[in-house]
């Protein structure tokens, strides 16, 4: 046994997803470091906590768990494949990669570097919490003198990316390389612990036995598979994930919030200067969401408007969402490309929309309107993750393959992906114009499928059961230029639109040509009048306001605590 994983001097965490979870005192040197510490005090689920107030768990215990299942996982296949050569030195590398994995996120987690780095530092959009998780991981070792030789380190570093080129050891256990980050089917132990540490959090019970699949994973060549008798359960895992995405972490609150804070850190950031922090590793340690706590604590006229943003999340005066709808995958960069801040602007500007209150068309801007586009997957975009795996059987155990799917299930979804879109206003007062401008785009959107054209006698329901019928000239479909050369299927619950033109059938009776394009429909239950206003956030602080003012109204309207307390309705 290695001197570095004594028993007698293992450390143990009490943790609410695995039980006790034992660390050595080598591990525990990292543990013990503000670099490693400071990811206490970051949600693992970011803003969801404002939704769901049981997501409070931090990256801190998520990279604990991560380590522990990491170990589990390669201690089981050097225990079950001897032949594979595991050594306690890889069993430790693969178990601290576990742990170190996250070192980089920044404040509330995916909103650091998904959208506010990004507008934020526009020469570093690729910017990732995985290039941060290494610099943090360098200026730790580097920090505490920690005992980890160069090529430990190193190979920690490629096991955390899951990348197998950047070391000698991708070449020979390839395999070691899929326990934390697995690149090839994203079968991961960070999928495991955060899917079930996010359902637990989060009040759900799930149906995923991970010790299970740990112990159900065997390497063959060079790959790590799974029994193809767990292929449910893993089916499972990718379908936890893909509902976790939309029911939790793409909540309509917690998007709103999302932007707000994105605004707030964006109306600070001239003064503070936080996004020039990220490759500085001695202030990126001081990076959590307690910055929030800083802007709201701030007396400087130059953090006035972001405290005022701060101060409507705390009174729950959050951006509002307006409608929302949900495209098939194929339709995502069309979507993105047609559906803007400028183009709803710009449409509600235009004069073509009727019944909207024209004051409030001079009054709109881009900074009022806020578009959400997310992709929502089971982890391999639009294809089967389960395609990635591969499995292997009791009677075959040193065989494997990719299972077909009526060898696991022929319920499964055509498409493993989709696209949400959601419009938000920051103001609700522009609500109804808002949703008027963006459902006259809705209505003109391109059509994305082929044309087939059909006869009358299909528009008139029954009565073309007792007629004979047409037969339906369809014109051949030549795909637009810089469109997949195979046309994408389309359902027959669609739209019909005429586009002129007749065509005589063999009888002589005379039909004519309707298109059939995919139907971008307005949802019916966000419909509001085109000059509905929502209750109208003033940028005034309600603490304040509440000051200025006493029990006065705004806009003629009792503040909320009066409100709520039943005396407005008592007032003559």
């Amino acid at each position: 046994m290695s001197t570095r994983t004594r028993l007698s001097q293992t450390r143990q965490f009490k943790d609410s997803v695995h039980d006790y979870v034992s660390f050595s005192p080598w591990i525990c040197s990292f543990i013990d470091t503000k670099h490693f510490q400071r990811l206490r005090y970051i949600k693992q689920l970011g803003l969801s906590y404002y939704v769901f107030p049981g997501a409070s768990h931090n990256r801190f215990e998520h990279c604990l768990g991560v380590g522990h299942l990491a170990r589990l996982m390669a201690v089981h296949l050097r225990d079950t494949q001897p032949a594979l050569g595991i050594t306690d030195q890889h069993i430790e590398c693969v178990e601290l990669a576990g742990l170190c994995h996250d070192l980089g996120h920044g404040p509330w987690s995916h909103v650091w570097d998904n959208n506010f780095i990004p507008t934020a530092l526009t020469t570093k959009k690729d910017w990732k919490h995985e290039q941060a998780s290494e610099m943090m991981f360098e200026d730790m070792v580097e920090s505490y003198q920690l005992d980890i030789t160069p090529e430990e380190a190193t190979l920690v570093k490629a096991l955390i990316a899951g990348d197998k080129e950047r070391c000698e050891l991708g070449k020979t256990m390839p395999f070691l390389f899929e326990i934390v980050a697995n690149q090839r089917n994203g079968l991961d132990v960070d999928k495991f612990d955060y899917i079930a540490r996010d359902c637990h959090a989060v009040g759900d019970r799930g149906n995923l036995s991970l010790s299970r699949l740990i112990y159900s994973a065997r390497v063959l060549d060079g790959m790590i598979c799974y029994d193809i008798k767990d292929a449910n359960q893993i089916y499972e895992v990718f379908y936890t994930r893909f509902s976790l995405h939309k029911r939790i972490y793409n909540h309509k609150t917690t998007k709103a919030i999302e932007y707000m804070i994105i605004d707030a850190l964006l109306e600070a950031e001239p003064y503070m200067k936080i996004a020039d922090l990220v490759d500085k590793p001695k202030s990126y340690l001081f990076l959590t969401d307690n910055l929030l706590n800083k802007i709201e604590e701030s007396t400087e006229k130059e953090l006035e408007t972001a405290r005022e943003i701060v101060e409507r999340i705390h009174t729950r005066d959050l951006y509002k969402c307006v409608d929302y709808k949900v495209f098939s995958h194929d339709d995502k960069d069309m979507v993105k490309r047609n559906i803007t801040p400028e183009k709803i602007v710009e449409i509600a500007k235009s004069g073509v929309l009727e019944g909207v209150d024209e004051e409030l068309v001079t009054q709109l801007t881009t900074n009022h309107v806020a578009v959400n586009c997310s992709k929502l997957h089971y982890g391999k975009d639009e294809k089967n993750p389960l395609d990635f795996v591969t499995f292997y059987s009791k009677k075959k155990p040193d065989w494997c393959g990719k299972a077909d799917h009526s060898d696991i299930s022929l319920l499964m979804p055509s498409s493993f992906a989709e696209v949400w879109l959601r419009i938000y206003t920051k103001d609700g007062k522009f609500h109804g114009l808002i949703q008027a401008a963006y459902r006259h785009i809705l209505k003109n959107l391109p059509a994305t499928g082929p044309i087939e054209e059909i006869t009358d006698s299909e528009t008139i329901g029954d009565q073309a059961a007792f007629e004979e019928p047409d037969i339906v000239v369809v014109k051949p479909w030549t795909p637009p230029s810089g469109s997949p050369s195979t046309p994408r299927e389309f359902s027959r619950n669609t739209s019909l639109s005429s586009v002129g033109g007749n065509n005589v059938s063999p009888s002589g009776r005379v039909s004519r040509a309707f298109a059939r394009t995919p139907s971008f429909s307005e949802n019916q239950f966000t419909a509001v009048p085109p000059n509905f206003r929502g209750e109208s956030p003033s940028r005034i602080p309600r603490s304040k306001r509440g000051r200025e003012g006493g029990e006065s109204v705004d806009e003629g309207r009792p503040r909320k605590s009066i409100r709520l307390s039943g005396q407005a309705s008592a007032a003559p």
